[in-house]
């Protein structure tokens, strides 16, 4: 039976329950499998009683293998605030101790990072999680981090009360240790999973943790850990995953033309995370609607409808946009987003853009950098890269095709002021409506 059919039979059995906290729940399910958030779980029917019961806690992880998260950890952040807003309580691990170690690849074997950058990632990427979970109330959420019961286990410890209870054909099962078989793959990788595994029992035994979730691609570590727990006794305990998230032509989210985009404003700065969603494919901007944001379901089936009568207005990329830009990065960042996405274009003012905003956006576009006597504007166009010589510079200019700072120029061979630049050393010169490049400025 499917998970919709098993929610359906929870519904019926906890009908006696407060309208109130029973309405809430099953909202909560029924909202999950709409937007396609639970691809697998371990036993349906009890993962739809737990989650449909009394506020339960629940974990998932995020291991510090780089100085931030990046949008590709944000279908689990999110999710946890889902879950949280239902009235259930999140652990968010960061791992301190998994982090050393790195989940192996399905190519080749991790670089191991030093204890002491793991730990200074894990700080960072801790205050990286706040945006999406509340730490009041009386499902408060917490970090927690591996290393804490980890790092004073012993080898003999370990292997007795962790490792004894492993299958090695079940590891060697797992689809990603068996495709490194052949080029090699070390025990530290290989014992990721354990290291995983009892994760999930310590949480339990501290915490009463009876949830784990996470990405599709975590399924056989986290099976790993639901059977770790019954095998020492414990629980009983559930999991899920969510999808992989793959873009209309196949390949992977989370990637621009840069590069990963982090949720570190100094690794991805606030314009350039929002471009990345507003640049957003047609074919993928309704899913990721689901995905990642907290509208309900009636905002959402309006937003597709208003989206599909007038798609060149692009209001279901703006929305998303500006919701996750505001979630990560708060509101004021997001609104300067919007206002320098406008204004470099001619429809706005760019002296109301922050001197972080306007470098970050003409960054993205490319930004000349001018020291000592600034040439004039035939030259910038040029040097910018407008256009490819001279002549075409003037014609333009001739034509009326060139701008600085959204004026209109008429004389190529006059030079930029003092009053003509943007916080004292920006000028954003533009071509036509559309391609638009930068100057900073250095005396």
């Amino acid at each position: 039976m499917s998970l919709s059919g098993h929610i359906r039979i929870v519904e019926t059995r906890c009908r006696r329950r407060s309208a109130v906290r029973h309405n809430l729940l099953v909202t909560l399910l029924d909202d999950l499998t709409w937007r396609g958030l639970i691809q697998d779980s371990t036993d349906p029917a009890a993962l739809a009683a737990a989650l449909t019961g009394e506020p339960i806690t629940f974990y998932v992880g995020f291991d510090p293998t780089a100085a931030s998260l990046h949008v590709g950890h944000l279908m689990q952040v999110i999710t946890a605030g889902r879950l949280q807003r239902a009235g259930h309580r999140p652990l968010l691990l960061v791992g301190g101790a998994t982090g050393q170690i790195g989940d192996p690849r399905e190519s080749a074997e991790r670089t191991l990072n030093p204890p002491e950058v793991v730990q200074g990632w894990v700080e960072r990427i801790r205050s990286q999680l706040a945006p999406f979970v509340t730490y009041e109330g009386a499902n408060a959420a917490q970090t927690v981090n591996n290393l804490d019961w980890t790092g004073p286990t012993s080898v003999i410890d370990f292997l007795r009360d962790v490792g004894k209870h492993f299958p090695i054909n079940k590891m060697l099962a797992r689809d990603v240790v068996r495709n490194r078989l052949e080029s090699g793959i070390s025990f530290t990788e290989f014992s990721y999973q354990l290291l995983q595994s009892n994760d999930f029992y310590q949480l339990h035994q501290r915490h009463g943790c009876a949830l784990q979730f996470g990405g599709s691609d975590q399924w056989g570590n986290i099976t790993a850990g639901v059977d770790f727990v019954r095998r020492r006794g414990a629980g009983p305990v559930h999991a899920f995953v969510t999808p992989l998230v793959l873009k209309a032509d196949g390949t992977k989210f989370g990637k621009s033309e840069g590069g990963a985009v982090w949720l570190d404003p100094e690794m991805t700065s606030p314009y350039a995370f929002y471009q990345f969603w507003i640049n957003s494919d047609d074919r993928d901007v309704n899913n990721y609607l689901r995905y990642f944001s907290f509208k309900s379901r009636e905002e959402l089936e309006e937003l597709e409808k208003a989206t599909a009568d007038r798609p060149q207005a692009r209001l279901a990329q703006r929305a998303l946009a500006f919701e996750i830009t505001a979630l990560v990065h708060g509101e004021t960042e997001a609104e300067q987003a919007v206002m320098a996405s406008q204004a470099l274009f001619g429809r706005g003012a760019l002296d109301s853009l922050s001197a972080d905003t306007l470098r970050a956006a003409l960054g993205e576009a490319g930004l000349l950098s001018v020291r000592g006597e600034m040439p004039n504007y035939s030259t910038l166009l040029k040097e910018s890269g407008l256009v490819a010589s001279a002549n075409e510079a003037r014609r333009t200019i001739t034509e009326g095709g060139a701008y600085v700072n959204n004026e209109r120029i008429t004389d190529g061979e006059a030079v930029p002021t003092a009053e003509t630049l943007l916080h004292n050393r920006f000028l954003v010169l533009r071509r036509g409506k559309r391609t638009f490049a930068g100057v900073e400025y250095t005396a």
